[in-house]
């Protein structure tokens, strides 16, 4: 009796291994349950290869872009459009776009601003767009004066006077301070974040948007 007792035992314990073994493949095996090695899953998987790709050119003067973990669903946020109508990121989905946050009292926004000005000059169009949203909630119309006088004629403006995007952005990107700027790929995916400002029109600048373009020039 004790034999068949212990038999009886080890056949149940077996079972029980056989069904943890089961579900664990159907969580780590399927995707569903990251681990070393796994595999990407999810709404913003195929852009892994242009997150890897930033995360190799964020060097020199874009060394403070990082790269997250994974790829992950840009916010979704509204803004006034250079029309004054409402537009979205949603709406300018299918090119990789540089959404930069300034305001006028940020004066680390307003050093980098040429610069930003000079690269949608030599990389905007089709595939590509710097996006800067200006998140001033009072006189409203010393933003757009400002760029005037700075000289500021590459970058259309995008408003948010209602004060709606900047809690969103920070709390997406995990920061407190302005400047703050996403990279988000054609897919509507957030593949960089920079907290502060960089120099976006440098060598190193150009090479990470082409990086993230997949272009080699």
């Amino acid at each position: 009796m004790p034999n068949r007792k212990g038999l009886i035992a080890g056949l149940i314990a077996g079972a029980g291994l056989a069904v943890l073994g089961l579900a664990g493949f159907a969580l780590y095996g399927s995707g569903l349950v990251g681990g070393n090695g796994g595999v990407a899953s999810g709404p913003c998987a195929a852009s892994a290869p242009g997150l890897a790709r930033v995360e190799a050119a964020a060097r020199g003067d874009v060394a403070a872009m990082q790269a997250p973990k994974q790829a992950k669903p840009a916010p979704d946020i509204a803004f006034n459009g250079p029309d004054g109508t409402e537009t979205s990121l949603a709406a300018m989905k299918g090119r990789l776009l540089l959404v930069n946050l300034w305001a006028t009292w940020c004066a680390p926004c307003k050093a980098e601003m040429p610069a930003l000005d000079r690269l949608q000059g030599a990389l905007g169009g089709p595939d590509f767009a710097v996006v800067a949203i200006n998140v001033d909630t009072r006189n409203l119309e010393k933003p757009p004066q400002w760029l005037k006088q700075a000289g500021i004629a590459n970058l259309p403006f995008y408003a948010d006077p209602g004060g709606r995007v900047l809690p969103v952005v920070q709390h997406h990107a995990d920061s407190a301070g302005l400047p703050t700027t996403l990279l988000i790929d054609g897919a509507g995916c957030t593949i960089g974040v920079m907290k502060g400002p960089a120099e976006w029109s440098s060598p190193d600048g150009l090479a990470l948007v082409r990086a993230a373009l997949g272009r080699t020039s």
